[in-house]
């Protein structure tokens, strides 16, 4: 009785770290990695927090995917004056993480080609998501569409890194 205890104990420790681990990663790497582009509206900021949000969750699960984007991406909005934007943070970028977790656990196939194809559903939620929060944000249809490319840039460059090193990655941890 008292090692099953310890078990579980154990799991849900490594679970927190490795949870908060990607937090502070997504954080971080969002933080100090970006570039602000120079176009209408919001302009799109380009960063690299997709990348660990993408790495916690092929290899870690939904979960985890979910919790590193809602909370890193929400945490970084929180103390970088984007303040307002929080709360959709949290959703779209919690739900990225989801969905890509999901679909990197559910769909059988050749692992590149469903990375690929959770990185492309990660991608459409992002655009859908954060056109529909300007939207309500600036009380306005068109001028949305100008933050458009700095999110598709973003999960691109992000999919492009983590799709190779994945696999190479989860043999290592796991």
């Amino acid at each position: 009785m008292n090692t099953t205890f310890s078990t579980i104990e154990t799991n849900k420790s490594k679970a927190l770290v490795i949870n908060a681990l990607f937090v502070a990663l997504t954080l971080v790497a969002t933080m100090f990695i970006n570039l602000k582009l120079p176009i209408m509206g919001n302009g799109g900021l380009i960063h690299l927090g997709n990348v660990p949000l993408f790495i916690a969750a092929f290899v870690f699960g939904r979960k985890t995917g979910a919790i590193a984007g809602a909370f890193g991406m929400g945490l970084f909005d929180l103390i970088s004056g984007w303040t307002v934007w929080a709360p959709f943070t949290f959703f779209i970028v919690g739900a990225m993480g989801y969905v890509a977790g999901l679909i990197s656990e559910k769909v059988p196939g050749k692992r590149a080609i469903v990375y690929s194809m959770a990185v492309a559903v990660a991608l459409v939620i992002k655009i859908v998501g954060y056109y529909f929060a300007e939207v309500i944000l600036y009380s306005n249809w068109i001028q949305p569409f100008g933050s458009i490319p700095g999110n598709v840039m973003q999960v691109v460059i992000a999919g492009i890194i983590v799709v190779p090193l994945v696999a190479r990655i989860k043999k290592r941890v796991i």
